[in-house]
């Protein structure tokens, strides 16, 4: 009995023996070969068909020099992580290219030639604690085209395959599409409003908005005045960001550009929140009341409508900092998941997470010979309210808010054959007599065309798209929403492959169920809240008309002892009211915290919880086995 343990133990220490050197045979075998599985549910670690499709039209080798200091004491143990993924990130492009592309692995270390090579690359060193610099950057030739990336940041590795990617499609293409950018506001950069200028000093200048900044690394971008009346042949594609109190003349000037051919890219807004310029003086409260914009005369021969009223919606609301600091919701301010996402859209097939302050609504129905596609829309737990009102008190909209059950139109794709605004001509031509004639002016597009419209400005705004690192001195995305009009510009003028590689810069994943669930949650309490205001109201009301009447008679008339009664009963009834009122909303917040909590243990706890499970089966399982035999 003895010798027969002694044997079990002695081929059970051979057989883990015996396992361990074949694992270690058979990783030494197969380390130089490179393969995984990716179980991620956006697939982040598998080059994407944008990508595929772009190292698929080289036809003659690039170099790619990727400067990367490697001492021990110089490369930050945080970083070894994301070093490896930007490795295999490049060991993937190598493959998919068919070898066509040539890796060069550069150590830039201190006072050394490589060191003064990447700096003459452009690519730039980060500070670290003992005095020298650590380097991490690319540059990718295909000469005489050059492209660099000066530095890495961790923050945007869920970019990094886009922004390589991107400076591959650069290095390939022959020439740069040209944009058009029409606007009121300073997006290009250069202009300021009065009152900044006497703040900073006449010497100050404004950099660019971060999308146009954007679009320069892979268009030429071109300001077009708000007063144009004629868009340049060069230009393909043209924004127009919030276009208050634009011409006739103007709009007669779109009118033609997209009969010629011209791809508009259009951004109207009900409250635009960026729009300082008119406001020369700070106004008593401190506060930018917005301005409202459209192209009535387009929209009007297009079919659609856009008033100066916003979108609140309760399911794409959020909790956002109040006058006093403390978080309320705004349900002005949208934010758009899946769920107001068109899938099918190539522009917005994976973009899952768009902000709009106080949008507003392209209402109508397309015009004959056009298509509508919506891209973006609300929940039909949405209503039109007043914007002056959904910006100073969000509350208030809360406790009207009526849920409309209507989709709205956030975000429009038309496409078909346009016919003129101006079936007379040129509104100037009268007064103009260098103006085109109305016989020269076209009435109807020769081919399809496609028009994007938006019904927020704002949602371009670098306060409500990025959030700059000042250590790294880069921008990082808050959400989709640069992606968004990259995809639309890309689309329309550029590499279209670069959508597929842009899907994954997705920067959040909401919790769809739980908005759903919270806006289920208020409006079950939201009608409540109503009725106690309303009675509080009423109190208040009745109260007053007792105490004016009493102040209106002489100080010396005693009230009967009814209206003393009756002032008390008043009094207490507020008081209780208040106390339900209280309670109610105090109610509301402690279900939606309660439901966030439950949902967080669920996460947190289900895969042990699982992985425990499966253990104790496989346990019993067994034990029954072996009290078998």
């Amino acid at each position: 009995m003895k010798s027969s343990k002694l044997q079990t133990v002695l081929f059970s220490a051979a057989g883990v023996v015996l396992v361990f050197i074949a694992l270690v045979g058979l990783n030494l075998i197969l380390s130089p070969a490179r393969a995984r599985v990716d179980l991620t549910a956006d697939k982040l670690h598998t080059l994407s068909e944008g990508t595929r499709q772009i190292l698929g039209r080289l036809d003659g080798p690039i170099e790619i020099r990727f400067y990367i200091s490697q001492g021990k004491d110089r490369l930050p143990p945080a970083l070894s992580t994301y070093v490896q993924s930007v490795n295999d990130l490049l060991a993937g492009f190598r493959a998919e290219s068919g070898n066509k592309i040539d890796i060069r692995k550069i150590d830039p270390e201190p006072d050394s030639d490589a060191e003064e090579t990447a700096r003459q690359d452009g690519v730039q060193g980060q500070p670290l604690p003992n005095g020298e610099e650590f380097f991490m950057g690319l540059v990718v030739e295909n000469p005489p085209d050059k492209v660099v990336l000066p530095f890495l940041a961790p923050q945007r590795e869920k970019l990094l395959e886009y922004d390589l990617a991107r400076a591959v499609s650069q290095v390939l293409s022959t020439n740069k599409p040209v944009i058009g950018v029409m606007s009121p506001m300073p997006v290009m950069g250069g202009g300021m409003n009065p009152m900044m200028m006497m703040q900073m000093g006449r010497q100050q200048q404004s950099e660019p908005w971060m999308f146009v900044s954007e679009l320069k690394r892979d268009f030429e971008v071109r300001s077009v005045p708000m007063d144009a009346d004629h868009i340049e042949e060069a230009i393909k594609v043209l924004i127009v960001l919030h276009p208050r109190d634009i011409t006739d003349k103007a709009q007669f000037a779109l009118d033609q550009f997209v009969l010629r051919g011209g791809k508009l890219i259009a951004f109207v807004d009900a409250l635009c929140l960026s729009d300082t310029q008119r406001q020369q003086q700070p106004n008593p409260m401190g506060l930018n009341f917005g301005t409202s914009s459209s192209l009535p005369k387009l929209f009007k021969a297009w079919g659609y409508d856009f008033s100066s009223q916003v979108v609140a919606d309760t399911t794409f609301m959020k909790e956002l900092g109040g006058r006093d600091g403390r978080p309320q919701p705004v349900p002005g301010f949208v934010f758009i998941n899946s769920e107001g996402i068109d899938a099918s859209s190539v522009v917005t097939a994976q973009v899952d997470d768009i902000w709009m302050p106080f949008p507003g609504a392209l209402q109508g129905s397309a015009a004959t010979g056009l298509k509508a596609d919506p891209i973006l829309f609300s929940t039909k737990n949405s209503q039109l309210v007043d914007g002056i009102t959904a910006q100073l008190n969000p509350e208030k909209v809360l406790q009207d808010f009526k849920a409309s059950g209507v989709v709205y139109n956030l975000g429009l794709r038309l496409t078909g054959k346009f016919k003129t605004a101006f079936p007379d001509g040129d509104p100037s031509a009268k007064a103009d007599t260098n103006a085109p004639a109305a016989s020269s002016a076209l009435k109807e597009s020769a081919a399809d065309n496609v028009v994007y419209l938006f019904g927020d400005a704002d949602m371009l705004a670098n306060s409500f798209t990025v959030r700059v690192d000042q250590m790294f001195r880069i921008a990082m995305p808050l959400n989709a929403n640069l992606s968004l009009l990259q995809n639309v510009v890309e689309q329309t003028a550029g590499d279209a492959s670069l959508i597929g590689a842009r899907s994954r810069a997705s920067v959040r994943r909401p919790f769809t169920v739980v908005q759903e669930m919270e806006a289920k949650a208020r409006n079950a309490y939201q009608s409540k809240i109503a009725e106690l205001d309303k009675k509080l109201q009423d109190l208040q009301s009745d109260l007053s008309k007792i105490q004016v009447r009493q102040e209106g008679q002489s100080a010396r008339v005693i009230l009967s002892p009814e209206q003393q009664q009756a002032i008390k009963n008043y009094t207490a009834q507020q008081v209780e009211t208040r106390k339900e009122l209280r309670a109610t909303r105090r109610n509301l917040n402690q279900d939606v915290d309660a439901l966030e909590n439950r949902l967080k243990w669920i996460n947190i706890a289900a895969m042990p919880l699982l992985v425990s499970g499966i253990g104790i089966a496989l346990a019993v399982v067994r034990r029954r086995r072996m009290a078998a035999r």
